[in-house]
C-alpha cells in the first residue's frame, strides 16, 4: 500500500525555500507516530532538510534521478517506476513524504492520504500538493484541533482512500 503524508495549508502549499510552512508540534508528533518501524520515501532535498538525516527508526528511501547516487542510511531509488516495482507487491504501507515533485508523481499510485490541513493561508509559499479531487478521494476520517500553547493554528488530521 503505498500512502502520502503531508501537511498543507488552506491553498495547498507545503513550503517554502525548502522548509515546512510552520512548527507544528502535535503534526510532527502524529508524523512519528504514523510513520515509526515503516519505510518512508522521500526526494533528494526532503532527505537533506531533515533535521536527522535518515529518519530515526524508519526504512528511509530516497529517490533521485542521479545514476549511482547513494545517501548516507538510506536505499536509493532512481524512477517512480522502482518504487511502485518495490511495493506493489507486497502488503506493507510505505509513505511518501515529500517533496513536492515527488508528491505530484506518486498521487497517481497512492492508494492513501493522510492529510494534516492547516487551517492558515502562506501567501509566500513556494511549494504546493496537488488538488485532492473529490472524485478520486473519499474523506474517512477528520479531527479537528484547535490551536493552543503549542500550536499556532488550527489543524485537522484526515485520512482519504482511494475510490
Amino acid at each position: 500500500m503505498i500512502s502520502i503524508i503531508v501537511a498543507i495549508s488552506q491553498e495547498n502549499a507545503i513550503g517554502k525555500n525548502g522548509q515546512l510552512l510552520c512548527h507544528l508540534p502535535s503534526d510532527l508528533q502524529h508524523f512519528k507516530q504514523i510513520t515509526s518501524g515503516k519505510t518512508v520515501v522521500m526526494g533528494e532535498r526532503t532527505f537533506f532538510s531533515l533535521p536527522k538525516h535518515p529518519l530515526p527508526n524508519r526504512k528511509n528511501i530516497v529517490l533521485t534521478d542521479v545514476p549511482n547516487k547513494t545517501f548516507e542510511g538510506a536505499q536509493s531509488v532512481y524512477s517512480i517506476e522502482e518504487i511502485v516495482d518495490l511495493f506493489s507487491k507486497t502488503d506493507e504501507e510505505i509513505f511518501i513524504i515529500g517533496g513536492g515533485m515527488v508528491y505530484r508523481q506518486m498521487m497517481p499510485f497512492a492508494d492513501k492520504l493522510y492529510i494534516t490541513h492547516i487551517h492558515h493561508s502562506w501567501p509566500d509559499a513556494d511549494t504546493f500538493f496537488p488538488e485532492i479531487d473529490t472524485n478520486i478521494w473519499t474523506l474517512t476520517q477528520n479531527e479537528t484541533m484547535s490551536a493552543d500553547d503549542k500550536n499556532p493554528y488550527d489543524y485537522s488530521f484526515a485520512e482519504y482512500i482511494r475510490k
